[in-house]
């Protein structure tokens, strides 16, 4: 049976494809469409995971939605009713576009995929809906290792809820309770990423990369004005201070008079203040989901918990919970936002829509990740010909080899290899690499390459064996969502190294990624550091890099200093400015 699961219309549109309970292919339409966070409809992602079926839609046996568009309207007209007149001109801007289309989400998926595949709306396979958590509950639960778990959902809003609670066992999956719009940990952390001048819903990570820098002197401020927090970590807004509810910002003159600042400018100075407020609200969040955490394990009496939504992408947050000791063993689903929602939509229909018991996975049902396309070496060959790129292929020895020396020697290398990576996180395969030894290689990277805020820290790989040798964790960590401390001893690795001595940390073994083992490996027998930096194969504004060609533009127009596309080696110094300056791309800030 193949289940083709879809996410679309708000933000990081996906596809994913089941086939026999197992997820065999996933992707987001930003990584095609070269647009951040495309809401659009899916259809290259639909068409990448078609590719891996002889029939293309008519083998597929069900398509399925990942949100109730009826239940979300209902939401949204009872807001506006129940706030006006204030919300008259965001009744205004968003009616006209859910009278239209959103509204007709039904017919409107048919017509796209009636348009996608050639085939006639009669022919198509039997489109179904499930509720926005319960997508969020089937990504956590059933890829996850565990035979039973307790579940917990933590996002922005469906169609109603914001926070839920499950009971995965086997193939069932029961809800527990959950809290309602507009009372949100999503909306709330959001309010904040907007007053301190970041972008809502891509700049959530740049709050909490800001947060060690400051101390959180407003936590006790935040939880007795803003937020009432139980002592079971259920939550209640003062909506008094928040403008989402029927205003086109997110917070009111209210929320900005109460730290005495106004909203900082996007291009603004970031101040001590700044800081402060990002360490406070990152408190208040982490003291919310331990106790919601610790509340779930006394009513479900599980040892194992998963996470899923879009707060469960906050790595520090995680950080915490599992140092907590609450549970033995915390799953946190990789795509853990809209994407991969999409997922989870299939996988529900797998297990609770059909009934198909459950077979546990392990490590787990994510293939770590690697659920992208594999552009392969003749479509790489091809483009690197086209391209004018003076290339050298090289076996996987010499290859590795070369690398680590060049690393070592503090080169920048441009990483492309294998399946792309499903979820926001590059887990190795679209990474850029370098040596997190120098002091001055995080300005490096980012003078070079990312053109990003300084105070965001780059993440480390660490081989498997080595991670207990460097960090104070024994725990795997193969999808980069915990942060943990980089060992006292060990504090020779500054571009990984965050201002507080933490480090959101990503382990490898061999079964993993083989090819990129072997580098680390390499690279500790020259230096006898099991840890590269590794960061997002992109620049800022732009999507990590899906195809060869993303890769070599990206390459070109940056100061990387070489590019291994699967087996060739790419070096910028023996490239004319010409060919360089004919693959460049235009970049442009994302704020």
């Amino acid at each position: 049976m193949r289940i083709l699961g879809i996410s679309a219309y708000y933000h990081d549109s996906a596809a994913a494809l089941v086939v026999n309970g197992q997820l065999v292919a996933a992707a987001e339409e930003e990584r095609f469409s070269r647009k951040k966070h495309d809401a659009a409809f899916p259809k290259a992602s639909i068409n990448y995971c078609l590719e891996h079926l002889d029939e293309g839609i008519n083998s597929v046996d069900y398509v399925v939605f990942y949100d109730k568009p009826i239940l979300k309207f209902d939401r949204l007209l009872e807001t506006y009713l129940s706030t006006a007149p204030r919300g008259f001109f965001s009744f205004c801007k968003s009616m006209p576009i859910w009278l239209k289309e959103k509204l007709y989400q039904k017919q409107q998926i048919k017509k796209a995929l009636v348009a996608l595949s050639g085939v006639s709306e009669n022919a198509l396979p039997d489109l179904l809906f499930t509720e926005h958590h319960q997508a969020h509950a089937a990504a956590a639960f059933y890829p996850s290792p565990f035979e039973e778990a307790a579940v917990l959902c933590l996002d922005g809003v469906g169609e109603w809820q914001t926070t839920s609670a499950w009971l995965g066992k086997g193939k069932d999956l029961t809800p527990l309770w959950h809290l309602d719009f507009p009372h949100s940990l999503g909306l709330l952390y959001s309010t904040f990423t907007w007053y301190l001048g970041f972008k809502v819903n891509s700049g959530e990570y740049k709050v909490m990369g800001l947060a060690p820098y400051g101390k959180p002197v407003y936590a006790e401020k935040i939880q007795q004005v803003l937020v009432d927090v139980k002592s079971d970590g259920t939550f209640h807004l003062n909506m008094a201070y928040f403008n989402f509810l029927h205003g086109l910002e997110m917070g009111s003159k209210k929320f900005c008079k109460l730290f005495d600042i106004p909203r900082r400018h996007p291009e603004g100075s970031l101040e001590q203040v700044h800081f402060d407020i990002a360490a406070s609200i990152q408190k208040v969040i982490e003291d919310i989901i331990v106790a919601l955490a610790s509340n779930l394990r006394k009513e479900s009496a599980c040892k194992n918990l998963v996470l899923a939504g879009g707060v469960a992408l906050n790595c520090v947050a995680n950080g915490v919970l599992r140092r907590a000791g609450i549970y033995d063993d915390i799953w946190i689903q990789p795509a853990a936002g809209d994407s991969g929602a999409a997922a989870g939509a299939a996988f529900s229909v797998w297990h609770q829509y059909k009934q198909m018991d459950r077979v546990v996975a392990q490590p787990d049902g994510m293939r770590f990740g690697l659920l992208g396309p594999d552009w392969g070496i003749q479509s790489i060959t091809k483009q690197i010909q086209e391209s004018g790129l003076v290339a050298e292929a090289l076996e996987i020895e010499e290859l590795t080899t070369r690398t680590a020396q060049y690393l070592a020697d503090g080169k920048v290398v441009g990483w492309f290899q294998g399946r792309m990576e499903f979820g926001p996180r590059a887990l190795g395969n679209r990474s850029i690499l370098a040596d997190p030894r120098p002091d001055n290689m995080q300005s490096i990277v980012n003078r070079k390459i990312k053109n990003r805020e300084s105070f965001r820290p780059f993440a480390p790989i660490v081989m498997q064996e080595h991670i207990a040798n460097w960090f104070d964790t024994k725990d795997t960590n193969p999808y980069m969502l915990f942060v943990d401390q980089v060992r006292t001893d060990r504090r020779t690795i500054p571009a990984v190294t965050h201002v507080d001595g933490s480090a959101r940390v990503q382990s490898i073994s061999p079964d993993q990624n083989p090819r990129l083992h072997l580098l680390l490996t390499a690279f500790y027998a020259i230096t006898d550091c099991p840890v590269l930096v590794n960061t997002s194969f992109n620049v800022r504004g732009e999507p990590i890099v899906c195809s060869p060609q993303d890769a070599i533009a990206c390459f070109a127009s940056t100061g990387m200093d070489v590019l291994v596309l699967g087996d060739y080696w790419i070096d910028v110094s023996k490239q004319t400015n010409d060919i360089l300056d004919e693959l460049k791309i235009e970049v442009s800030p994302d704020d």
